[in-house]
Parts: structure tokens; C-alpha cells; sequence
């Protein structure tokens, strides 16, 4: 009897130990990063460049998958259509997860998926077309209110960060000016210098060649900045105090992900994102490499839904 319960305690430890070393052994076989952007924009440059060091931290490649469109659903479909075994992560912006579209129909992101860490946030900069005579947001404004209808502020789409960033200037500085949206950054970057549009809200990566150039002028950051070229930069909230905002991307698994999983996912994050290399790289783009509990995560991306639901709510703003 000794015996028999013996041997059955033995194949009891035997049967647990590939359950034990299945996340031990986390990853086995290399990941998928699914970005929901085009290849060569702001999001595709960060993605890659952190998907090298990442996967040198896991010891397994990590691949990056552009499928940019749709409000950033087809990349979460991806991610929502693989297992739940941390193979293949989502690394959207924070308008992906923030901004609500009729494509989610109403769907909570965050029972969608398992939040893992933040990995950058950057603010946006005001730029405006070096032609207007304008070199501080309080003269945007009082040239704005002195022609009222008459500015007109580019964005890329829609519902898209920038555009809602231009909305919350204009609630803010209570002016009349006009959202230009285009299908993209390329053509109304091109417009903008041009000043078929007059204003643009965008990240730094985004700007900084035209703004070089001289061909924009950039007025504030929507938010603080340690950057080279930003952290010089005054604050919108300096002039419209209560105005500030953030742009991120951060990283997250489906939902059922093995916690084991999720925890050392984590962890590679926070390591990864120590090396200076990754931080200098981007430091003069105002793009800050900073990780996050998943908890942390969870708690910015529910802030900014209700910052940027409730403008959308009060500006009547539609988005397909």
C-alpha cells in the first residue's frame, strides 16, 4: 500500500512539473509584436528598435506585424484571433485604446485584452506654419479670435489624437477654428508647410525635419518634456491652464494570458527599457521610454477614455 501511494505521489509530481516548467521556459518559440501602423511611421520606428532589445532581453526574436487602418481593429483582431499564450502582443497608441470608434462597438479594451506595461509617452507639440504671424499660443489665440473661422487645423483623421487635441484648444481658448482631416500624416504635413492649413498638434519624431527647416514653427508642447528639442519648449497649460495632454504605446496580451506570462513579459519590459542606448536614441524626440505595472497601465488607459469620451461627447464629434 506504501508502494502504491508512493508511486502515485511520484507520477502526481511528474504530471506537474511540464505545467511548472511551460511558463519556466516562457518563450519557447519566437513572438509576434503587432503594430497597428503602416512600416516607417513614429509608431513602426519605436516598435522595432524596442523589439530588438526585447526579445535579446527573452532570449527568443520578437517580430514586427504592421496592420495599420481601421482604428487600429484589424491589428486587435490579430491578437484577439491568436491563443492566449503571450506569442503574439498588441503594442497600440494610446488613441487605439482611448478613443472610442463604431468599429468596437461599445467593447471594453480592457476585458480584451491584459494589460502589460507602458512603454513610451511623449506629449504633442503645436506647430503652426511659419507664414502666420504667430510665435506664442497667446498670439495663436488673439490672431484665431481676430479671425474667427479663418484658421484651420490639419490632422490625419477623425477622432485621432491630434484632431481631439485640437479640439480641447479650441474648447479651452474658446476660438473658431476648423479641423482639416486628411487619411494620413504624410499629406497634411506637406499641406501644412505649404499653409493650405495653418496648425497641427503631432508628435516631435513627426515634425522635427520641417521644423529644421523652418518651414513650421513650433509654439508649445500639450504636456512637460525632458527632450532635447522639446523640454525647451513652453507649456500649453502656461497659457490655458488645465490643457495638457500625452500621447503613449504601450504593450498588452489577450486576455487569459497565463499571469506566469504576463509577469515575465512584464519584467523584460522594465529591464529592457533601462538600456540607455533605447532612451538616447529617441531623448531628442521627446519620446520617453518609461515602464508601468499592468495595473498602472489599466488606470491611464480608463483617464484618458474619460477625457477623451467626454470631449467628444460635448463637441458632438463623430467617429466612424
Amino acid at each position: 500500500m506504501l508502494l502504491k501511494h508512493a508511486v502515485g505521489a511520484i507520477a502526481l509530481m511528474a504530471g506537474l512539473v511540464p505545467l511548472g516548467q511551460a511558463h519556466a521556459e516562457y518563450p519557447e518559440r519566437p513572438i509576434r509584436l503587432i503594430v497597428p501602423f503602416a512600416a516607417g511611421g513614429p509608431a513602426d520606428m519605436v516598435g522595432r528598435e524596442f523589439a530588438k532589445l526585447f526579445g535579446d532581453r527573452l532570449g527568443q526574436p520578437v517580430v514586427v506585424v504592421n496592420a495599420g487602418g481601421g482604428h487600429g481593429v484589424p491589428a486587435l483582431n490579430q491578437v484577439l484571433g491568436a491563443e492566449a499564450d503571450g506569442y503574439t502582443l498588441l503594442m497600440p497608441a494610446s488613441g487605439n485604446m482611448t478613443i472610442p470608434s463604431k468599429a468596437m462597438q461599445g467593447k471594453d479594451v480592457l476585458t480584451l485584452l491584459a494589460p502589460v506595461s507602458l512603454l513610451t509617452e511623449s506629449p504633442h507639440v503645436l506647430v503652426v506654419n511659419a507664414g502666420l504671424p504667430v510665435k506664442s499660443v497667446q498670439e495663436l489665440i488673439d490672431y484665431a479670435r481676430a479671425h474667427p473661422g479663418k484658421v484651420n487645423f490639419g490632422s490625419a483623421g477623425v477622432g485621432g489624437v491630434a484632431h481631439l487635441g485640437m479640439e480641447l484648444f479650441k474648447n479651452q481658448a474658446k476660438v473658431d477654428v476648423v479641423h482639416v482631416p486628411y487619411r494620413g500624416t504624410s499629406q497634411v504635413l506637406t499641406d501644412l508647410a505649404s499653409g493650405q492649413v495653418q496648425a497641427l498638434f503631432s508628435s516631435m519624431p513627426s515634425l522635427k525635419p520641417m521644423i529644421d527647416k523652418g518651414s513650421v514653427r513650433a509654439l508649445a508642447m500639450s504636456a512637460p518634456s525632458q527632450g532635447a528639442d522639446t523640454g525647451k519648449l513652453p507649456l500649453i497649460s502656461q497659457t490655458l491652464p488645465g490643457m495638457s495632454y500625452t500621447t503613449w504605446y504601450a504593450l498588452f496580451a489577450k486576455a487569459g494570458t497565463p499571469p506566469a506570462v504576463l509577469d515575465k513579459l512584464n519584467q523584460a519590459v522594465v529591464e529592457t527599457l533601462r538600456n540607455p542606448e533605447l532612451n538616447q536614441k529617441f531623448e531628442s524626440q521627446g519620446v520617453a521610454f518609461v515602464s508601468s505595472t499592468p495595473q498602472q497601465l489599466a488606470d491611464v488607459v480608463r483617464r484618458d477614455s474619460k477625457q477623451w469620451g467626454a470631449l467628444i461627447e460635448s463637441a458632438g464629434i463623430e467617429i466612424e
